[in-house]
């Protein structure tokens, strides 16, 4: 699917961008589960389900990964807001934390593993909660929409990887808001919006730690093999489309479905807001991912 700009869909033109400390004060409900997924305190997701769903009905779930450039700059208070708001939309939510990289049992491959493991964990919270395992989207932001990408395209890697992990949870569908789609073209932007933590995930550059980039950036495990949604900001400053459009060109030749939206008006964290118009751009393509 082509390029999509939307008019009159905007942040507010002449509103302040905002910054990650607004989005962890935005209102959220408490979740109904904790679920550990390993023994690390950063080892969780937090579990929330909507009210009045129909006895017996299974939910369908959209699991959530918080970005902050694999390290310290967010974690799942950052992505709450908008699971509690997606919860009312009707879906299961499964806000995920992961170790990152300035934690013991971060980086690499820790911090991959995690981010499989923990949406794969959703197969256990099912035998208690009423998930329907075959309708679960994944939406991930900045750091996450490398990772929710990447987690769609892991059947692919090789066994004796140290990323692999068996028998991945299919997903229908991937969100990536302002995500790094493709992380060698990000090692080499010489803005560093992630002041070098980005090359710390992953334990060197491109030339350094050249297979470790091909099993874990999307854009060198294409096709994914699901359909992708890739959300930016007019005015993204920190992951930019432009710098990520050859991805798209390229996932789209390997055969994958592919959208890419992009929202005028708003910066790299307007888009997590829920309280912001463009929120229902996010809604409307997870209703399109979930249909049945």
């Amino acid at each position: 699917m082509a390029l999509v700009v939307l008019a009159g869909v905007a942040a507010g033109q002449n509103a302040p961008l905002l910054r990650p400390a607004d989005i962890v004060k935005l209102p959220s409900m408490a979740p109904a589960a904790h679920i550990p997924y390993g023994t690390d305190a950063n080892q969780f997701a937090d579990l929330r389900l909507p009210e009045g769903r129909a006895p017996g009905a299974l939910l369908p779930v959209v699991a959530i990964v918080h970005g902050g450039c694999w390290a310290e700059y967010a974690d799942v208070t950052y992505t709450a807001n908008l699971a509690t708001a997606l919860t009312r939309e009707g879906w299961a939510t499964w806000n995920v934390e992961y170790r990152r990289v300035h934690q013991e049992g971060g980086g690499w491959p820790g911090t991959f593993l995690d981010a499989a493991r923990g949406v794969d964990a959703l197969r256990d919270a099912a035998k208690k909660y009423p998930l329907d395992l075959g309708r679960v989207a994944a939406v991930g932001h900045s750091a996450g929409g490398q990772l929710i990408l990447w987690d769609a395209a892991r059947a692919g890697l090789p066994k004796d990887s140290a990323v692999y992990v068996p028998d991945p949870l299919p997903l229908r569908g991937v969100i990536s808001i302002g995500g790094i789609p493709d992380m060698r073209a990000f090692a080499a932007d010489a803005r560093g919006p992630c002041d070098g933590r980005h090359i710390r995930v992953m334990g060197g550059t491109p030339d350094e730690q050249p297979s470790r980039y091909t099993l874990v950036s999307p854009a060198e495990r294409l096709p994914l093999g699901v359909p992708q949604v890739l959300i930016w900001g007019e005015k993204d400053t920190v992951a930019p489309h432009a710098l990520f459009a050859a991805y798209e060109e390229k996932a789209r030749a390997a055969g994958d479905s592919v959208m890419s939206v992009i929202v005028p008006g708003a910066g790299h964290h307007d888009l997590m807001s829920s309280e912001l118009p463009a929120y229902a751009v996010l809604v409307e393509q997870i209703r399109r991912l979930l249909a049945k």
